[in-house]
């Protein structure tokens, strides 16, 4: 499956080559969560960290850039060290205004358009990642995003899938947003709720997703870590290559888990 991931990495890169832009995978992550402090150095499988797990499947898929976007705030040194002794790509910019911390993360990498990916999602889907860098070059979209159960899928509980926007854009929302609007805190918000203004693309869910809102695989509280950890532990042993219906299996097939996640997904609005 990895040199499949390759080949069609290599398709993908050809066509942007050929349409002169650059993609990244921008990972959006730092220390300070209020709710689980330092959530992304944590342990999560094996020896693994839980942003090493991330990492690791989209080094998997991905061989372009990965750039790992975190803030100046002194609290990200140690996780500026631990990336740059895995050897792994780190920009430092503003704690509170994260499309500006984007948009110069990507200069500064040379990247034209970015698959933007936040760091406690590790069951983020490679495919998915694939599936929107493609839709992105084939249409010439300033934004593409999933979207399940008629939302773009960042507004879920998931945590499966990324977005993919433009530099451009994001440079055009900086610019015609004030800073202390959510456009300047959560980086795409603008873009997907002004559709008139930017070309904004979707990726239909797979159908057994769509319609639940049972599933919380995004990690926000210690409850979120400790079920992600069993569920990935679990799924590992029987297949390290597990897909996400082989993920939405296992969660109907234990059903405390299922009540765990709907008990935190009312707890955590987005």
């Amino acid at each position: 499956r990895k040199s499949n991931w390759f080949n069609k990495y290599l398709l993908v890169k050809t066509n942007a080559i050929y349409q002169n832009m650059n993609i990244g995978i921008i990972i959006q992550a730092r220390m300070g969560s209020t709710r689980l402090p330092g959530k992304v150095l944590l342990p999560f499988y094996g020896e693994k960290t839980l942003l090493e797990v991330l990492l690791d499947k989209l080094h998997t898929a991905f061989s372009g850039k990965i750039i790992v976007a975190t803030s100046i705030k002194e609290n990200n040194d140690e996780l500026e060290r631990f990336l740059k002794n895995k050897g792994e790509i780190v920009f430092r910019g503003s704690e509170n205004d994260v499309l500006n911390r984007f948009i110069e993360a990507a200069k500064a990498n040379g990247v034209d358009a970015v698959v933007r990916i936040c760091s406690d999602n590790p069951f983020m889907d490679v495919n998915g990642v694939m599936q929107l860098v493609e839709k992105g070059l084939s249409c010439d979209a300033d934004y593409v995003g999933f979207r399940i159960n008629n939302k773009p899928s960042i507004l879920t509980h998931f945590g499966f899938w990324g977005e993919f926007v433009t530099l451009d854009a994001l440079m055009r929302v900086a610019a015609s947003t004030p800073i202390d609007t959510p456009a300047h805190e959560h980086v795409t918000f603008h873009i997907y709720n002004h559709p008139e203004e930017y070309h904004c693309e979707w990726i239909k869910a797979p159908d057994f997703l769509q319609n639940r809102d049972d599933i919380r695989l995004t990690i926000d509280t210690s409850e979120d870590m400790d079920n992600a950890r069993s569920v990935y532990a679990d799924l590992m042993k029987a297949n390290p290559d597990f897909s996400l219906k082989d993920v939405v299996d296992y969660l109907d097939a234990h059903e405390s888990l299922k009540q765990s996640m709907l008990k935190n997904i009312s707890q955590n609005k987005k």
